[in-house]
């Protein structure tokens, strides 16, 4: 009887809705107390126990990897990024990891959007004067008279063009792989380095994926780039930005202000000085919340999760309803 390692957050609350699953399969569940993630010690405490997991943004390291095999033959990943994740590791010791590719573009295209549009038309701040008891017209703009900048023109960042450019907005893109030319021809968009799109963006969102390439990409030396009445948005991953750095541009007000859905310490320290900044907006890496996406990831989960055990994950569509 394989055993799983049962660890991803979002599906937690809701295991006596796949316990049919996992019965039908006799498959053994171990359901650790998870807040946000489980660490490096948290999951060796668990090494050479289980067959396979189902996990978050765990912390997979080469460390555990190594302590985990030969008995781990899956990793099946909640969501798209595995940057948590040793890939390289996996491979040496044979492991598989799944994942569920453009899991949550339009949730996240749509978080982007509802920002630039609080940014724009002031309605956080309107609302908070207001309810202070002050009838107070803060002067707003409209999108189409703003400029995007787009780093990362992966399935989110097309999805984040579309919308933008339906809003009139002129659009900057930047990617490290070329973009099909139907895409940019369709959109608009005009791809250019990242230097030229952070010097003429009136916003700028973070839409790339976490690796060597993009780790600390937004710094003191790119923040410098930027317009100080620029506003950047961050729905990837939160060590993309150096959070010091953007502290520091946005207490010298040479940043406009920051839309953060990530941070590089999730949950943010209470003491974190972007708890107290107006012209920051807070959200709890929460911008994938859509129960249609949350669906299809639960359950395409589980399907990579079977067929990293070798089992047949053909028949759960008959299991939905259990």
């Amino acid at each position: 009887m394989p055993t799983v390692l049962f660890t991803a957050p979002y599906m937690i609350p809701f295991v006596d809705r796949f316990k049919p699953v996992f019965d039908k399969y006799n498959i053994e569940l171990i359901v650790p107390d998870v807040q946000e993630r489980m660490e490096e010690d948290d999951l060796l405490k668990y090494a050479g126990q289980f067959d396979g997991t189902i996990c978050g943004d765990d912390r997979y390291s080469a460390r555990v990897i190594e302590a985990c095999s030969p008995r781990l033959k899956i990793i099946s990943k909640w969501g798209t990024g595995i940057d948590s994740i040793d890939a390289e590791a996996c491979s040496r010791y044979g492991i598989r990891i799944g994942r569920t590719l453009n899991a949550f573009t339009t949730p996240v295209a749509d978080t982007v959007l509802g920002y630039m549009l609080a940014f724009v038309r002031r309605q956080p701040w309107m609302d908070r004067e207001m309810k202070a008891g002050k009838w107070e017209k803060i002067p707003g703009r409209a999108l189409s008279e703003c400029t995007l900048g787009v780093v990362g023109v992966g399935n989110i960042g097309k999805a984040v063009t579309r919308r933008a450019r339906a809003f009139g907005m002129k659009v900057y893109g930047n990617d490290i792989l070329d973009i099909d030319h139907v895409f940019v021809s369709e959109t608009g968009i005009e791809m250019t380095s990242l230097e030229n799109l952070l010097k003429n963006s009136d916003f700028v969102s973070l839409n790339c994926d976490l690796n060597p390439t993009s780790h600390h990409l937004m710094n003191t030396d790119t923040f410098a780039l930027m317009k100080p009445t620029s506003v950047l948005i961050n729905t990837a991953r939160g060590p993309i930005v150096d959070e010091e750095s953007l502290i520091e541009a946005l207490q010298a007000e040479r940043l406009g202000g920051a839309a953060l859905d990530v941070f590089e310490v999730e949950p943010l320290p209470l003491e974190s000085p972007l708890m107290k900044m107006d012209n920051v907006l807070l959200a709890p890496h929460n911008s994938n919340s859509s129960p249609a996406a949350w669906e299809r990831v639960h359950w395409n989960t589980i399907k990579n999760l079977l067929d990293g055990l070798g089992m047949d994950g053909k028949g759960l569509d008959d299991l939905r309803d259990l």
